[in-house]
């Protein structure tokens, strides 16, 4: 890998886990000055790095203007529910049939993560385990195809869960629990049901939450065009 190579995935994955994270916020104004002089790399590999977070959904690009973390709306929201609904059972039933004892392990010991998390309110390591439960589910579906086209979604999942974080995590953690049982059983059609009872559970309360914590009618254009004014409070989650 070539040096401008490096340092455009070290700023990519600097900036990716800061957003996930919510320590830059849906729709705030990335300064490519101030970024670069922050990460201390110059702005080739900085909109490099812009460029693969904006195929990811997770930035904007506006040209000749810069670049906004993406707005991540309640439109945006259920559009990402509509997808997971479908693609997710599809994932738990092919889990569920093609799984092996090695893959099982992995998905238990990701559920015993989360159930450590919850059990000590930890929100962020709870959205981390549950973003990895079900991109582990994914895993064990082993179809390229379809890990293909979850790969992309699997940042704006997690970064959906960190800031869904106070939705009930017993509840998550004990549906999670099912769907893993049903997988282990090799039950692809329960295991298919229960994944898409549990991405519907949430569809209400993060469509709520999202009203929240989203700048009603951003401009993309008109906010890549302000000075970029930090906030340090995550949003109500």
């Amino acid at each position: 890998m070539t040096e401008r190579g490096s340092l455009r995935d070290l700023v990519y994955e600097t900036l990716r886990r800061r957003i996930v994270e919510v320590e830059l916020q849906p729709g705030e104004r990335l300064v490519e000055r101030d970024l670069a002089a922050e990460l201390e790399v110059s702005r080739i590999p900085l909109r490099e790095a812009l460029r693969l977070l904006a195929a990811e959904g997770l930035v904007v690009l506006v040209p000749h203007r810069g670049a906004l973390v993406a707005p991540f709306g309640p439109a945006d929201v259920r559009d990402l529910f509509d997808v997971r609904e479908s693609l997710e059972s599809l994932a738990a039933r092919l889990a569920a049939e093609r799984h092996d004892e090695a893959g099982l392990a992995r998905l238990r010991a990701r559920l015993e993560r989360a159930r450590e998390a919850t059990a000590v309110a930890d929100r962020a390591a709870i959205a981390e385990a549950n973003a990895g439960f079900h991109a582990d589910i994914v895993a064990l579906a082993d179809n390229p195809l379809l890990a293909g086209i979850m790969g992309p979604l699997e940042a704006r999942t997690h970064w959906l869960f960190r800031l869904t974080a106070g939705r009930d995590p017993g509840r998550q953690c004990a549906e999670h629990e099912e769907m893993f049982a049903a997988i282990a059983a090799k039950d692809g059609d329960r295991a298919a049901a229960l994944a898409h009872a549990h991405v519907t559970s949430g569809r209400a309360t993060s469509m709520e939450l999202a009203a929240r914590w989203s700048r009603p009618e951003v401009d993309p254009a008109q906010v890549a065009s302000r000075r970029r004014r930090r906030t340090k409070t995550p949003p109500d989650a």
